[in-house]
């Protein structure tokens, strides 16, 4: 898997290139020409992760479905996002969120402001979450060490990242989709056999 992501990183580096000079745009904003197959599974991709594997299974498992609500309704916002949104940033030749704040309200500080809180609660809500369970996943599968698993997972997503820029992100993303993808579907059928079915994991469920 992290060769896979790291062959696909480095082939869409050299891909995107062909001779061309490399700017910011085709850096952080991938040219502004990936396709819609390639945009729609990034997006999933950038959703959903490891947390939900691990952490919001279990929590489901011990509390209810009910915590599934506030990811159901993450599908509405993805819309609201893409069709009312996006088109306004694109006009706006933007390439951050804190630029577009900072061109909308004539203040730097509100684009300093937005970007502190931002990276902060990144680090501290999302990227170290994602860190933990997919270091704990591979302790459970493979019986690595957590923190060499943190270690290398970080490398290999700073190397493709770094040389790569939005267009490997996006690239490596379609195949972490389809992995999840595939894997959580033979997830569910193993789980609905292991239990009995959907009328024994009702059954189930009352005293589990």
């Amino acid at each position: 898997y992290f060769i896979g992501c790291m062959i696909v990183g480095l082939w869409s580096k050299f891909r995107k290139q062909r001779g061309r000079e490399e700017t910011a745009e085709t850096y952080f904003l991938a040219g502004r020409s990936m396709m819609w197959w390639a945009v729609g599974p990034s997006l999933f991709a950038s959703n959903i992760g490891s947390e939900h594997f691990v952490g919001l299974a279990g929590s489901g498992a011990a509390t209810g479905i009910g915590v599934v609500s506030y990811e159901w309704q993450a599908c509405w916002i993805l819309l609201l996002l893409g069709w009312i949104f996006v088109p306004i940033y694109i006009r706006s030749r933007v390439f951050t969120m804190p630029e577009f704040l900072q061109k909308r309200f004539q203040n730097p500080w509100i684009r300093t402001y937005l970007t502190a809180v931002a990276l902060i609660s990144y680090v501290f809500t999302k990227f170290s979450v994602d860190i933990y369970a997919g270091s704990l996943f591979l302790y459970e599968a493979v019986g690595w060490n957590i923190y060499i698993s943190a270690a290398a997972t970080l490398a290999i997503t700073a190397i493709y990242t770094v040389l790569g820029g939005l267009t490997a992100v996006i690239y490596t993303d379609v195949l972490q989709c389809t992995i999840m993808l595939i894997g959580a579907i033979v997830l569910a059928i193993m789980s609905f056999v292991k239990v009995g079915g959907y009328d024994g994991l009702w059954g189930k469920y009352a005293t589990a």
